[in-house]
């Protein structure tokens, strides 16, 4: 393998990986929170880069994508709310919530995905790049657009990570996730900080589509693949770990540069679900993920 192509795997590696990291984060938010899967979080990535692409294109209110990205932050915390109102939040306590919330996020998936596509109709759409042209970087070359995503997405998951570990409500929601019981008990609003947590995620999800939103083409279906993705990544990573799901994400996305590089992209996704086999085989919790007794 020359210099080249090691760089050309890794950059593009990084890439993917950064996008994985801001996806699989909300994910794994709602699941060591509230302890369920939200299947909905794909499609609240597809909403986001919806919205941001009709406020910022000419062909819609033509506001510019700043706007775009604003409206499609409101718009998600809006849509995260209501899910967790809606979809979630009847069915606390009950002893099958998992499940439960499986059949019912899965419903909302399609529902919204149904929804986009009688909005939006089929039609292929694409945002307009924040950062247009292409830059060098270690003996290749991507697009702006990409490395503006390999810079933001740490930036985003910093903030978080300080989010969580400094501020009164971030403090609160680790403390929910550990024992949602004893948070009651010494006061928290836990119903509160579950609609939080939920907002905060749908909003990662929409920064995610708005982002990828102009490297890839936009349809009903854009948030399907990644959601996946990131549903690995979270069981990758170890259920309840952030932190493991954002460097499983990195290492998710270095894998599967490589192996598209060695093994094209017809294989790529049986390898990685051979690999992420093999891994809990070995290692059942994940990677960082704690053994439960």
């Amino acid at each position: 393998m020359t210099a080249d192509m090691l760089s050309a795997i890794l950059v593009s590696g990084i890439v993917l990986g950064s996008g994985y990291a801001l996806m699989a984060s909300g994910l794994s938010l709602v699941w060591s929170t509230l302890g369920i899967f939200n299947f909905a979080h794909g499609v609240l990535m597809t909403l986001g880069a919806y919205v941001a692409w009709t406020v910022s294109n000419a062909a819609g209110l033509d506001l510019g994508l700043a706007a775009g990205a604003a409206l499609a932050v409101a718009a998600l915390i809006g849509a995260g709310i209501l899910l967790e109102r809606m979809v979630v939040r009847p069915f606390y306590g009950h002893r099958d919530i998992l499940l439960i919330s499986v059949m019912t996020t899965l419903a909302a998936m399609i529902f919204l995905q149904k929804g986009i596509q009688l909005l939006w109709g089929a039609r292929l759409k694409q945002l307009a790049p924040i950062l247009p042209g292409n830059v060098p970087l270690w003996r290749t070359t991507i697009s702006a657009q990409e490395a503006l995503i390999m810079v933001v997405a740490p930036l985003l998951l910093g903030a978080l990570w300080l989010f969580l570990r400094r501020s009164r409500i971030g403090r609160g929601i680790r403390a929910v996730g550990q024992n949602p019981d004893s948070a009651r008990l010494i006061g928290i609003d836990v119903s509160r900080l579950f609609i939080i947590t939920f907002a905060l995620s749908a909003v990662l999800a929409g920064l995610t589509g708005v982002l990828l939103g102009s490297v890839r083409l936009l349809t009903p279906e854009f948030g399907a693949d990644p959601l996946v993705k990131a549903l690995i990544i979270v069981i990758f990573g170890g259920l309840g770990s952030l932190g493991g799901t954002i460097a499983a994400a990195y290492l998710m996305g270095i894998v599967e540069a490589a192996l598209t590089f060695y093994v094209g992209i017809y294989w790529t996704p049986s390898m990685i679900f051979l690999l992420l086999i093999v891994v809990l085989l070995f290692r059942p919790q994940g990677l960082s993920g704690k053994v439960v007794r």
